[in-house]
């Protein structure tokens, strides 16, 4: 007989506490190893806490909404099960009967799961081998099919792509983790599936016979009691606003306008009377426009103290048939004239027009670029670069550059290097801004902005190099070579494309001469290199003015003007335009 502590775990470097949202079991519940002991949030991200042992429940130390520092107690388990009837707080037997009751259903539907045959195949019937969400970074939780590679039936082969996933940071495609035949696809397309959940089986005999194939399972014990709680939820009256109001429908986990709302943003809404379609009306600072605990306060207090208007909040109440539902279009008045302030558009394209869908990462950069330039005081400023000198050295050993490390050697590492070394003189070029407050990095995240597709028409994305400034040319020709392979391979995990502290874009590239970046939020600034270019150029020598032919480049630079101004940005560009113009042409490789 032995009682295990669950303490608060450790969910990030920085964070230093948890708000329990919501327990998925009740003292007296009997647990298995790693099962779902309840749910927590951070303002970071939501998670679930799984049991260290199997055993019993027997007291629960924090309740619903209860804020417990790091490494705390919230729970106790008893592993010897026969300790359950010690239990000295938790529900009655009433409720422990409704519980009972409850479960019935789902235990039978198990039961029926458990008869079905297997498939034939006699003794070489093989393995079933389940395929999970895979983890793709440490703050995902969840990710979103994009569309399957293979159909039920299919025969694959080990690390062959099985489907393509989609995070609020990267797409990716998930290999098979062994060869056979997939007999089961458990997530359809644009399904949202938590990590570690399966989503797909794999048989790896030869008796995987039709009767076996199955695009859905049956329902699991958890998905009934969903639809149990969605099916008394419908049935309930619309939600009442703190106002007195009626407020629509109570929040949901996606919305109509097709964002994720956490469990803890859901509590503070229904606590505070915020139905599903004012929560919609909040503007949100996560990723892809999400509603951070930090928003729905905000805009808590901004109701209270009488700063929203009383149509965001009550935005279309709902139908008396429930639901969610979209605002009405402003109609005509019977005269068939238009009102002042409403505009006669029509959605709809006439004529020769063709309408494409936003694709996902279309409309998540979109969100980002309109966020930065809301967020950051942009300015931009130019330099005019000779880099000749640069040019010539590798241009003449960019063959031997290539035989003796066997990379490729372009000018983005050489780029690279003069920034992180004119960073290491600017300190303030490698932070954030942070509220009021300034946050120095100690270590160089260089991002690189890499095009996909024919003439980047398959999106943006910005992989990052981690601690840039520990690594030589060599190293920092690997890097970029590496990550744009992986970027384009789609073979980037969210982990790649986060803590940037400073990106290059190369508008250069497709034949640009100078440009306007937009900063990569929590960055303070961009570089852009424009094409390379040989022009004549007045040159002093000891002779005097003389006419050259010389390799010109424009750099430009966005930066923040909250923290940078215009003397600073202006000097560092200059110190890389500098470090540039002075490259060693007799700087062995």
């Amino acid at each position: 007989m032995a009682k295990v502590e669950v303490v608060m775990p450790q969910m990030g470097e920085s964070v230093m506490e948890g708000t329990v949202i919501e327990w998925a079991k009740n003292v007296g519940d009997t647990v298995e190893v790693d099962e779902t002991l309840l749910e927590v949030a951070t303002d970071k991200v939501d998670t679930e806490v799984p049991s260290p042992e199997a055993g019993v429940l027997v007291e629960v130390l924090a309740e619903e909404g209860d804020v417990v520092e790091v490494g705390k107690p919230i729970a106790i388990i008893e592993t010897d099960k026969d300790a359950a009837g010690d239990v000295s707080s938790g529900g009655t037997d009433e409720a422990k009967a409704e519980e009972t009751a409850e479960e019935e259903e789902p235990q039978e539907a198990e039961a029926q799961e458990e008869e079905v045959p297997a498939a034939s195949g006699g003794g070489d019937e093989g393995e079933r081998i389940e395929v999970q969400m895979p983890q793709m970074g440490e703050s995902v939780v969840e990710a979103t099919v994009i569309g399957w590679s293979k159909q039920v039936g299919d025969k694959v082969e080990e690390d062959e792509t099985l489907l393509e996933i989609s995070t609020d940071k990267v797409d990716s495609e998930v290999p098979s983790p062994a060869a056979g035949t997939l007999v089961e696809i458990l997530a359809e397309e644009n399904e949202t599936i938590e990590v570690g959940q399966t989503i797909a089986v794999i048989a790896t005999g030869k008796g995987a016979s039709a009767g076996s194939l199955s695009s859905k399972p049956a329902p699991k014990k958890e998905e009934k009691k969903e639809a149990k709680a969605e099916q008394k939820q419908e049935s309930q009256p619309a939600a009442v606003s703190s106002n007195g109001t009626s407020g629509g429908s109570e929040p949901q986990r996606v919305g109509s306008d097709g964002r994720f709302y956490s469990p803890l943003v859901r509590s503070i809404a229904k606590e505070e009377g915020i139905s599903q379609e004012e929560l919609e009306n909040i503007d949100g600072s996560g990723q892809g426009g999400r509603v951070s605990k930090k928003d729905i306060l905000a805009y808590v207090e901004d109701r209270k103290a009488g700063k929203v208007s009383a149509p965001a909040q009550q935005k279309q109440a709902a139908p008396s048939g429930g639901g969610l539902s979209k605002p009405s279009s402003a109609s005509k008045s019977s005269d068939g004239s238009i009102s002042a302030g409403q505009l006669d558009v029509k959605h709809s394209p006439s004529g020769d027009v063709e309408v494409i869908k936003m694709d996902r990462m279309r409309k998540m950069i979109a969100e980002h670029m309109v966020r930065s330039k809301q967020t950051s005081a942009h300015v931009t400023t130019f330099a005019e670069v000779d880099v000749t000198n640069m040019v010539r050295w590798r241009n003449a050993n960019k063959a031997k550059f290539q035989e003796k490390t066997g990379t490729k050697l372009t000018f983005t590492p050489l780029f690279v290097e003069a920034i992180i070394n004119a960073m290491l003189e600017f300190p303030l070029i490698n932070s954030s801004v942070v509220e009021d407050e300034i946050h120095l990095k100690k270590d160089i995240n260089f991002g690189l902005a890499v095009a996909l597709g024919t003439g980047g028409e398959g999106g943006l994305i910005v992989p990052v190099i981690k601690k840039a400034q520990e690594k030589n040319l060599v190293g920092l020709a690997n890097s970029v070579n590496e990550v744009a392979e992986k970027a384009r391979s789609k073979k980037l995990s969210p982990d790649d494309l986060v803590g940037g502290t400073i990106t290059l874009t190369n508008y250069g590239s497709v034949g640009n001469l100078m440009g306007t970046p937009i900063i990569n939020q929590p960055q303070v600034a961009i570089i852009g290199t424009g094409a390379i270019e040989k022009r004549p150029v007045v040159m002093e020598t000891e002779a005097g003015d003389v006419i050259a032919i010389r390799h010109m480049m424009f750099l430009s630079m966005s930066y923040d003007h909250r923290i940078i101004d215009g003397a600073h940005g202006g000097a560092f560009l200059n110190r890389i335009k500098e470090i540039l113009e002075d490259f060693d042409t007799d700087r062995s490789v």
